[in-house]
């Protein structure tokens, strides 16, 4: 699996992130190419590598120094007037009018639909009177869009995050003076529990570290823990400001994941149920699934008042543990959930795909002190091989463990 590490050591914006990824390996070309999917006014003109402008925006991008380290800068040109107030039905609109792959349409909606949640708490009023200053503005949204092109583009199936540096002092936005690190900054970080770490350099004149466009993205598709990984390559991305106290730049880790070897740290989190439609079960496990959950089961147990009730219980890294709790508590009519932290034991894990003799095929293989131990098919491929040779699905499994068994060690088990 494909996987990209943020490590914000010295915060992360906008283009940060799209510089860090064009460095990565991601050509500029094709970035802006996907990015005519966007329903913007006609900006006239040329880039700087010649390319026909985009569409009320053109990317740049250059090769920088930020004190010892060089890297890539992108900017994002718009006309002056490319620049106004756009509320969430606004950006919904141009993210629905988009040609864009459906994902990166999605995840898109998501961010500015959790950065309008954030502002309207902020200001006390709902949030689709929320109308966007910096994080509406062209710049902003092709920020957001580039951002989650990119790792499309790049094939990132997931995506970590290291702590995230708080700033200081003041900064000035559409809203007036604003405290740092901003308050929809902190908002959007506290909604997943994000970890904030002190500023690495003394002084509370730092600046803004994390922009509330970067900090949406990444609270939105990132898990904030570093992973083991085979490292295949390193972007740098660098922001506009250059101060010697601390080099503005983002590192953007390419690799594929490799599952950690023994003892790890996870999150128990329980309920008890006693008053909800049984059909919503389903959804809600579907739902924990989607939002990080390890996994997800129900038992029965008998409640008070000699009601039947069940019991929800959800297994997550901790690091995932507020978001899943979020979703319990919105999505069921339980009052509180309970969490413990466990220690368990982890075999390293991986699935393959090979082609059998009934044609596609997939196997889960299990890995301990270095040997498999277990070769286990996957169940969606073998039920596609069973009901396209219309062969008892007991057969197909059988079929296809003996071949991923000689395939991988030469033998059947």
């Amino acid at each position: 699996m494909k996987i990209a590490y943020f490590d914000c050591f010295a915060g992360a914006s906008g283009d940060m992130l799209l510089g860090a990824l064009v460095d990565a390996g991601l050509p500029l070309d094709l970035l802006r190419e996907q990015l005519r999917g966007l329903p913007l006014p006609t900006l006239p003109g040329e880039s700087s590598t010649g390319q026909a402008g985009l569409e009320g925006f053109r990317l740049e991008g250059a090769s920088e120094r930020r004190g010892p380290m060089t890297g890539t800068k992108i900017s994002v040109l718009v006309e002056p007037a490319a620049g106004p107030r756009r509320s969430l039905a606004d950006i919904e609109a141009l993210l629905t009018a988009a040609q864009l792959p459906p994902g990166v349409v999605r995840d898109a909606r998501q961010v500015f639909r959790r950065l309008a949640a954030v502002e309207a708490r902020i200001h006390g009023i709902p949030a689709q009177e929320v109308h966007f200053h910096e994080v509406g503005a062209t710049d902003a949204l092709v920020d957001v869009v580039g951002a989650l092109l990119g790792l499309e583009l790049l094939g990132v199936q997931k995506v970590y995050c290291s702590p995230l540096p708080a700033g200081g002092g003041v900064v000035h936005g559409g809203h007036g003076p604003l405290p740092l690190p901003a308050p929809a900054t902190l908002g959007l970080l506290a909604e997943v529990g994000a970890p904030v770490v002190p500023a690495p350099v003394a002084g509370n004149d730092i600046g803004e570290l994390v922009t509330p466009t970067a900090a949406a993205i990444l609270t939105t598709v990132a898990t904030f823990r570093q992973p083991a990984m085979m490292l295949k390559s390193v972007g740098y991305g660098l922001g506009t400001r250059d101060d010697p106290r601390l080099p503005n730049v983002l590192r953007l880790w390419l690799g594929e994941e490799q599952a950690t070897v023994g003892m790890t740290e996870v999150q128990v989190l329980e309920t008890n149920i006693d008053d909800m439609n049984p059909e919503l079960y389903g959804y809600v496990a579907e739902r924990l699934f989607a939002e990080g959950a390890l996994d997800v089961w129900y038992n029965s147990i008998q409640m008070k008042k000699n009601r039947p009730g069940t019991q929800l219980n959800v297994l997550a890294y901790p690091e995932a543990a507020p978001r899943l709790v979020a979703l319990i508590l919105q999505e069921t009519s339980t009052l509180g959930v309970r969490t413990h932290i466990l220690r368990r034991w982890e075999a390293e894990r991986e699935v393959i795909e090979f082609e059998s003799s009934l044609g596609p095929a997939s196997v889960k293989i299990k890995r301990w002190e270095g040997r498999i131990a277990n070769v286990a098919p996957e169940y969606e491929a073998c039920r596609a091989l069973a009901q396209r040779h219309n062969l008892p699905l007991g057969e197909v499994y059988r079929r296809v463990e003996a071949e991923g068994w000689t395939r991988l060690v030469g033998e059947t088990p």
